[in-house]
């Protein structure tokens, strides 16, 4: 049985970057699923920051520089795609719009894909749903149920094991069935936070 090829695409602008951070983890938990159901699998890390001024020349030209094009060809290639985009102006950044735009209409059909994205507060959790997913629903991909949020304060004393990781899980899982694999362990429970407690929470900001 061939290895399962798993492309990790990350926008985030910043080094170190908490939009890089968040794809590592997502792909570490993807690809433990997927090892202890015994499949083998390759991670590949695509940080679109080293990749602007090519996709910039592209969108111009029409001609791929040699790394852009290696690129593309992975996430082309690939069984499975986690995507992260840091969120600025309630929606997905420039820099990951525009690597979308260089793909190739029908390159993600089918493909599974898990969406994630960071931000500065959990206000703009949603921007995942009315942007993200339409964008992947657009270039007919097949995107997982859970997409991860993780706000500045998700990245706190908790961070390892708090509501975050139980998101991280859940979404994990879902991608590794998406490949053909069933689950091997149960996500982690996240604690859920009522609503009139979050609520007054944004108001206290």
């Amino acid at each position: 049985m061939s290895a399962l090829e798993l492309v990790v695409v990350a926008a985030g602008l910043s080094v170190p970057s908490s939009t890089r951070l968040l794809a590592d983890r997502l792909a570490e938990a993807t690809a433990r699923d997927l090892r202890d159901a015994g499949r083998e699998v390759h991670v590949r890390v695509v940080e679109l920051r080293g990749l602007a001024r090519d996709i910039a020349d592209n969108l111009v030209t029409g001609f791929p520089p040699p790394a852009l094009r290696d690129a593309v060809r992975a996430v082309e290639e690939a069984d499975g795609l986690i995507a992260v985009t840091p969120i600025f102006s309630a929606s997905y950044s420039g820099l990951f719009k525009s690597f979308a735009d260089v793909l190739d209409r029908d390159a993600l059909t089918g493909k599974p894909v898990l969406i994630a994205a960071t931000g500065g507060t959990a206000r703009h959790s949603l921007a995942l749903e009315h942007a993200v997913r339409p964008l992947f629903s657009y270039l007919r991909a097949a995107v997982v149920p859970t997409a991860v949020f993780a706000a500045s304060e998700d990245w706190g004393a908790n961070g390892a094991d708090g509501p975050l990781a139980g998101r991280i899980a859940r979404a994990a899982g879902e991608l590794a069935e998406s490949l053909g694999v069933p689950r091997t362990r149960a996500a982690e429970p996240e604690q859920v936070v009522p609503f009139a407690q979050q609520l007054a929470a944004l108001r206290a900001r």
